[in-house]
């Protein structure tokens, strides 16, 4: 069987993998990437909306832009990229083994480290249990993406959008401006779940309705879809005398995004429930050391610009860890009230650390705090925080230096 070497291996080659084995090579050391698709940029490249690119390059580009200006970097920088290839296992060691298959058939690439890069997976309709009968029709916002922006096939004629995620709502857009109508977007929770601009942008412009705290509780048609019922939600409670009919030949789910981590299991990579991605330190690393997540593999992020900068902080966190350093000390970091996970969950004292969070509420005018064993270092003012909107937080040292000696230091995030 055929083998490679290489000083780190990036399994997946959107905007986190490509930034990651960017920054790895700039400090001299050798990376891969191994990507499944034929080319290297991700989810981004059926993303043919503008909106990528505000924070990273200052002026607003299509996700196939986005991706072009990333792997033209990783192209004139001269990384090695395996396309068309699924890593099939991870094997830990001193010297890590990542089995591959191809076109050309199986080989090994032998490494010290590795990055988990894979991106996310959409939930579907077995995620969510809504009964009725299971007619053709019926299709992830993401797969009705793909087959529009890339294929060019439009699989219906009318539409209902289950869930106001990013995805739904950008095809909801997408969908009228093709000539297709959509009946309507329906969401379970009282608040929704995308970006704010999404749904001006995506359904106050096309006015297009959006039903808070509503549910399909039926889906009609034996062939092929023909019309859903949505009931209202009052006080937790499906208020059936109100349910009413929405008549469409599609039915797309936009219901949340899960990291796709099955080979992080298979790794031995420990998975936190809180966001379903792996644990990882202060130095992006998991349990399993020399390999490390970035990107929406670890988190679900609401930019691919902060995707970027993980990804690119992680590739540093890369180098370093190869030249055979790392942190004489971490802090164990949690998350306090009204917040879900905190991304990392470790933090170093010594240098400058950043955070990601995902709140719990919905309020404006709110504070973050920020404890260390119960002393507050730090407080912040947000104007409007939900669910939907990560949380980005930018802690020095001086700021991680007030621990006081504690024997165990914790680091809180508390939202109020």
């Amino acid at each position: 069987m055929k083998e490679y070497r290489f000083d780190s291996v990036i399994i997946g080659g959107g905007a986190a993998g490509m930034a990651a084995a960017i920054e790895i090579t700039k400090r001299g050391f050798s990376a891969v990437i191994v990507e499944r698709e034929e080319h290297l940029g991700g989810i981004l490249l059926q993303c043919i909306h503008n909106g990528f690119g505000l924070h990273q390059f200052k002026e607003e580009l299509t996700g196939p832009e986005y991706a072009e200006r990333v792997s033209d970097e990783v192209r004139q920088l001269g990384i090695p990229a395996f396309l068309e290839t699924t890593v099939t296992a991870v094997k830990d060691g001193d010297v890590k083994e990542i089995h591959c298959c191809s076109k050309a058939g199986v080989f090994i690439i032998r490494s010290h480290t590795v990055v988990l890069a894979m991106g996310c997976r959409e939930r579907n309709r077995g995620n969510i249990g809504i009964p009725g009968a299971r007619p053709a029709g019926i299709f992830t916002a993401g797969l009705a993406q793909r087959l529009i922006n890339i294929d060019g096939l439009v699989p219906g004629k009318r539409y209902v959008i289950v869930g106001s995620g990013d995805i739904g709502l950008i095809m909801a857009r997408r969908l009228s401006w093709i000539g297709c109508q959509v009946q309507a977007v329906v969401e379970i929770q009282p608040y929704p779940a995308g970006l704010v601009r999404n749904i001006v942008q995506c359904l106050h412009d096309f006015k297009i309705p959006l039903h808070l705290s509503h549910a399909v509780t039926n889906i009609h048609g034996r062939d092929r879809i023909e019309a859903v019922d949505v009931t209202p939600i009052i006080e937790g409670v499906h208020d059936f005398s109100k349910t009413f009919r929405l008549d469409c030949d599609c039915l797309l789910l936009s219901v949340g995004l899960i990291p796709e981590n099955e080979l992080s299991r298979k790794a031995g990579v420990r998975i936190t429930p809180q966001h379903n991605g792996p644990e990882v330190d202060a130095c992006m690393m998991t349990n399993r050391s020399g390999i490390f997540a970035c990107g929406n593999v670890l988190h679900v992020h609401d930019l691919v610009d902060f995707v970027s900068e993980e990804g690119g902080r992680t590739g540093r966190f890369v180098a370093r860890h190869l030249d055979g350093c790392a942190p004489r000390r971490q802090f164990a970091v949690e998350a306090g009230q009204n917040i879900r996970y905190v991304v990392p969950a470790k933090a170093d004292p010594a240098t400058e650390n950043r955070f990601y969070m995902r709140p719990m509420i919905v309020k404006n005018e709110a504070t973050l705090e920020i404890k260390i064993n119960n002393t507050t270092v730090r407080t912040l003012r947000k104007t409007h925080i939900q669910p939907s909107e990560m949380i980005c937080v930018t802690l020095a040292p001086e700021d991680l230096a007030r621990w006081g000696g504690a024997s165990e230091p914790t680091l809180q995030f508390s939202l109020a």
